[in-house]
């Protein structure tokens, strides 16, 4: 059974840590920390456009671009996620601080008003931009959880959130900022979802 974490504003909504592939989970949607051009590139990306099958590169080439902090959305394809979002995180260092912050935080508000335009209920996101992006773990852990919860508030369709760590040390980092938060906390590692 789910944590429910309170999202503020008299919204309740399940808010989870995973640890594992996030190709794999059987939710409404996942999320891509997709490049701007919205071609698969490495890490999740391209995990997720390997896993989804050619469908997923076809049906983005005729969406052709996603501005950072924006998201678009596409069907799963051979996914068990009904849908996939792709959104754009920034890249660390390519603009000041706080302008990351808030696109940052756009990627989250972004992708989960687009998940409950599409009348979806739940959500997988991946540690978006601290792959190759460079974002700091902690900060963007931070930014993340912070725009989720307020991101909540105005769409209370969605139900269950789940923040994918692919890797041990972003789980924990999670975790320690959850509780920082006290938004509590629920792990689950590996398999199906």
């Amino acid at each position: 059974m789910p944590l429910s974490a309170h999202s503020g504003k008299g919204c309740m909504a399940s808010i989870e840590l995973w640890q594992g592939d996030i190709t794999t989970l059987a939710v409404d949607a996942i999320v891509n920390a997709a490049n701007n051009g919205l071609r698969g590139g490495g890490g999740v990306d391209g995990a997720i456009h390997r896993a989804a099958g050619p469908e997923l590169d076809s049906a983005c080439r005729k969406i052709g671009w996603c501005a950072t902090g924006q998201a678009v959305i596409t069907p799963g394809f051979r996914l068990p996620a009904k849908y996939i979002i792709h959104t754009v995180g920034p890249v660390w260092g390519a603009q000041d601080e706080a302008t990351s912050d808030t696109l940052l935080a756009s990627c989250y508000h972004a992708s989960l008003a687009l998940a409950a335009a599409h009348g979806l209920g739940s959500i997988a996101f991946p540690a978006i931009s601290t792959g190759v992006y460079g974002y700091p773990m902690r900060r963007a852990a931070f930014v993340a959880l912070n725009a989720v919860r307020a991101a909540l508030a105005e769409v209370p369709s969605i139900e269950r959130v789940i923040l994918v760590s692919y890797q041990p040390e972003m789980q924990r980092i999670y975790g320690e900022v959850m509780r920082g938060l006290d938004l509590g906390e629920r792990y689950a590692t590996g398999g199906r979802s």
